[in-house]
C-alpha cells in the first residue's frame, strides 16, 4: 500500500482546508463564550464625551502623583514620563513615613492611577500634567479650616501611616462622585465603557480607605484631641460646605436617620438615602478641590486651576 504523504499537492490542500475549519470554529467558539459587546448601533467615542472624562484627569493626575510620592519618593516623571505631556511637577511632595502594611496598600493604589491616566488618554486623548499643591502646609491650612481653628503642631499628612490614610480619605472619593455624576451624560460605548471600569476601582479604594480608618475609628490622632472618626465628619462636612449642594458627603458615624435604611449609625460606605453612589458635577468638584468654594477661583490643589476645556472655561467666566 503506497505511503500517503500530507506535502503532496492533493492531500496538502485537503490538510489546509481542515485547519483552516478548524481555526475559523475555534474563532467563533471564542466569540460565543468571550463576546465583544459591540453595539450594532452608536459611536464608541462622542466629542462631548471627551471633555467630561478629560475632566477626570485632573483628579487622576493628583491620586497618581500623591500616591507614586509618597511610596517611592519620585512620581510620573520617573515612572510614566510620556504621561505628564510637559506639564509641571507638583509642589512640596515628598515621600511619606509609611509602615509595610500601608506602604503596600498605596503602592497599589498608584500603579493603578497610572493605568487610569494611560487609559484615558489612550481612549480620548489627554492634556498636561497640571500644577498641583501636594505639600504638608496646604494640608495643614485644608484641615485647619475643616476644624474651624489651627491645629497645633499643623497636621502634616507624610508624618505617619494614619495621617496620610486621612488625608487619603479625599482623594478617591472625589473622583468617584465625579464619575457617577457624569455617567447620564456619557454615549459612546467605549466611554460607558471606560467610564465603569474607572468607576469601579475608584470605589473599591474609597472602600479600603474606609475602612482602614473604620477599624481605627476610635483612635486619638496624635497629638490631637480628635479620633479618626471626628476626623472624617470634619473633612466631610468642609467639603460638603465648599460644594454647596447639600450633603452628599458624610463621615464614619451618621445619625441613624442618615444610615441605611434609617437602622444603622456606622457608615463605612458612604451613599444617599437609598444607598446609592453620591454623584457630584465638575462644578462641585472644582469648588472643592480649589479649596475657595467657587469653580470659578483657582487655589487649593490646584493653584494655576485645572485642566481641560472644562476647568479653564470656568476660569474664563470668572
Amino acid at each position: 500500500m503506497p505511503t500517503i504523504s500530507i506535502t503532496s499537492p492533493p492531500y496538502f490542500l485537503i490538510f489546509m482546508i481542515l485547519i483552516a475549519s478548524m481555526l475559523i470554529c475555534i474563532s467563533h467558539s471564542q466569540d460565543f463564550l468571550c463576546p465583544t459587546r459591540i453595539p450594532q448601533y452608536g459611536l464608541p467615542v462622542y466629542k462631548k464625551d471627551i471633555d467630561l472624562l478629560q475632566f477626570s484627569e485632573n483628579l487622576e493626575f493628583l491620586e497618581a502623583e500623591y500616591y507614586l510620592w509618597a511610596t517611592h519618593g519620585y512620581g510620573l516623571d520617573i515612572v510614566a514620563p510620556e504621561l505628564v505631556m510637559g506639564g509641571p511637577p507638583p509642589i512640596g511632595v515628598h515621600r511619606a513615613n509609611l509602615d509595610l502594611f500601608t506602604r503596600n496598600i498605596i503602592t497599589e493604589f498608584a500603579m493603578q492611577e497610572v493605568g487610569h491616566l494611560r487609559a484615558l488618554k489612550s481612549k480620548i486623548g489627554g492634556f498636561p500634567r497640571p500644577l498641583m499643591d501636594l505639600s504638608a502646609n496646604h494640608f495643614a491650612k485644608l484641615f485647619d479650616e475643616a476644624f474651624g481653628y489651627k491645629l497645633e503642631p499643623p497636621f502634616d499628612p507624610y508624618r505617619d501611616s494614619l495621617n496620610f490614610m486621612l488625608s487619603c480619605y479625599a482623594l478617591p472619593y472625589a473622583a468617584l462622585v465625579g464619575y457617577v455624576g457624569m455617567n447620564p451624560l456619557i454615549k459612546g460605548y467605549e466611554t460607558k465603557r471606560l467610564l465603569a471600569g474607572l468607576l469601579g476601582v475608584e470605589s473599591g479604594q474609597d472602600a479600603i480607605i474606609r475602612m482602614y480608618l473604620y477599624e481605627r475609628a476610635g483612635k486619638v490622632v496624635y497629638p490631637y484631641k480628635h479620633t479618626v472618626a471626628e476626623f472624617t465628619i470634619h473633612i466631610s462636612n468642609l467639603r460638603n460646605r465648599l460644594a454647596m449642594c447639600g450633603t452628599k458627603e458624610e463621615g464614619l458615624f451618621v445619625p441613624w436617620q442618615l444610615g441605611a435604611e434609617n437602622l444603622t449609625t456606622t457608615n463605612i460606605l458612604s451613599a444617599d438615602i437609598d444607598s446609592l453612589s453620591q454623584w457630584r458635577t465638575p462644578a462641585e468638584i472644582l469648588r472643592i478641590v480649589y479649596n475657595t468654594g467657587n469653580e470659578h477661583a483657582r487655589g487649593g490643589f490646584f493653584p494655576h486651576g485645572a485642566n481641560g476645556n472644562i476647568a479653564r472655561k470656568f476660569l474664563k467666566l470668572y
